[in-house]
């Protein structure tokens, strides 16, 4: 693994860390925190050095890397604007955890398809078995979405 690489897994770590204990700990990624800034900076810094990891010209990944800048984005422009008004905490909140969600998909594929080192339990990002991971994250992601959004109003309310 390069220098980049083994950079990269270090502060997506720091990223998946961050993001799972804000979950843990405030039942969100709230980045008006030092925890939810955390998350945001080794989450950008993250999917800015994937780009120089990627082995073979553009490909999904790097759209999955694009739509992850995006949703971060969204986000950030949710939590430090009010060009949302009344919205403002829904988008965040939707945002913020389909990042995670985005992370949580790079993760499982990566030590899949690499771990254990010469046997890996996935051959490849197309194996049949990430189709299974990937949907059980998409409905773990569900299920914590909605637990978040019904939380939101009174969170709202508490923040006026």
């Amino acid at each position: 693994m390069s220098n980049l690489g083994l950079f990269h897994t270090g502060v997506s770590l720091l990223a998946l860390g961050s993001g799972t204990y804000a979950f843990w700990r405030d039942g969100e990624i709230n980045l008006r925190n030092t925890l939810g800034k955390t998350y945001l900076a080794t989450m950008l810094i993250a999917s800015l050095t994937a780009f120089g990891i990627f082995k073979h010209g553009f490909g999904v990944g790097h759209v999955l890397t694009i739509v992850t800048l995006a949703i971060l984005a969204v986000g950030v422009l949710a939590t430090y604007t009010n060009w949302l008004g009344r919205v403002k905490q829904y988008v965040e909140t939707v945002s913020l955890s389909a990042s995670y969600l985005m992370l949580m998909v790079f993760t499982t594929t990566e030590t899949l398809t690499r771990l254990p080192a010469g046997h890996p339990v996935a051959s490849s990002p197309d194996a049949p078995l990430l189709g299974v991971v990937r949907l059980g994250l998409l409905l773990a992601f569900a299920w914590g979405l909605s637990v978040q959004l019904r939380r939101v109003p009174t969170v709202a309310k508490q923040s006026l």
